[in-house]
């Protein structure tokens, strides 16, 4: 995940990228960073594709964050745009080039997860991954490939959306100390966590994944698991219709 930082103070630079490296290492997201002092170097970079997100400095020498935020529309219109400003009085014209956050300086780390967090629910599912021990390496697996993670005895059986499958020895509740928070993961069953991504529907007492394999949901969770998985869905639709995309 590519992100561009765009100020002409340097400090504000190293205090923008030490934020989001941060978030990345808490996380366990693949961030990189491209820093640049003007609007022209950041507009010279430009190419369809390059930046999953811009965080773009409103009041800079030359040309101004409002200016290099037209021409990064021009390019690139799925790249989400952040402004970075000290005043708030600047929120209208941030709106009029497809904003898709506002930030006033100075930018805590819980602001910035929060944006960082939102980012995320938009953007295709990249980045975002955890490592397990299989036999005597780490395998990394990306969060958005992982349809299901079934225990079996001492071990956990991670089913990836290729085919694949990590078996690793790993109890379900250490396996969700990896993930985190995240809403997609879902424990339909002792033992048994499904992605919410992949749930197609529910079914006899069974969630059907998209691939058609079945998983028994427990009788007495099965109205909360159907639940989860609306809201889940609901919560990303909303988000992505808040932020026009």
């Amino acid at each position: 995940m590519r992100v561009a930082i765009v100020d002409d103070e340097e400090s504000c630079l190293q205090e923008l990228a030490g934020l989001l490296e941060r978030y990345g290492a808490e996380h366990g997201i693949q961030l990189e960073t491209e820093a640049f002092d003007s609007g022209e170097a950041f507009v010279a970079s430009l190419e369809a594709g390059r930046y999953a997100m811009a965080f773009l400095d409103i009041f800079m020498e030359g040309m101004d964050g409002l200016a290099a935020a037209a021409r990064l529309w021009e390019q690139d219109k799925k790249c989400l745009l952040v402004f970075l400003t000290s005043s708030g009085d600047f929120r209208p014209e941030a709106l009029s080039v497809h904003a898709f956050e506002y930030l006033v300086k100075p930018i805590s780390p819980e602001r910035m997860a929060a944006v960082l967090e939102d980012a995320l629910a938009v953007l295709p599912p990249i980045g975002k991954y955890i490592e397990v021990a299989s036999g005597r390496r780490l395998v990394p697996l990306f969060l958005a490939d992982i349809l299901s993670a079934v225990t079996d005895a001492h071990y956990l059986d991670i089913h990836l959306s290729s085919g694949a499958s990590v078996r690793s020895r790993m109890t379900i509740q250490e396996f969700l100390g990896k993930v985190g928070p995240d809403p997609r993961f879902i424990t339909v069953n002792k033992g048994i966590v499904l992605n919410a991504d992949y749930v197609q529907r529910f079914e006899s007492g069974s969630c059907i994944l998209e691939n058609g394999e079945a998983f028994p949901v427990r009788v007495r969770d099965r109205a909360q698991v159907e639940q989860s998985v609306r809201d889940y869905h609901f919560t990303k639709i909303r988000s992505r219709q808040r932020h026009g995309r």
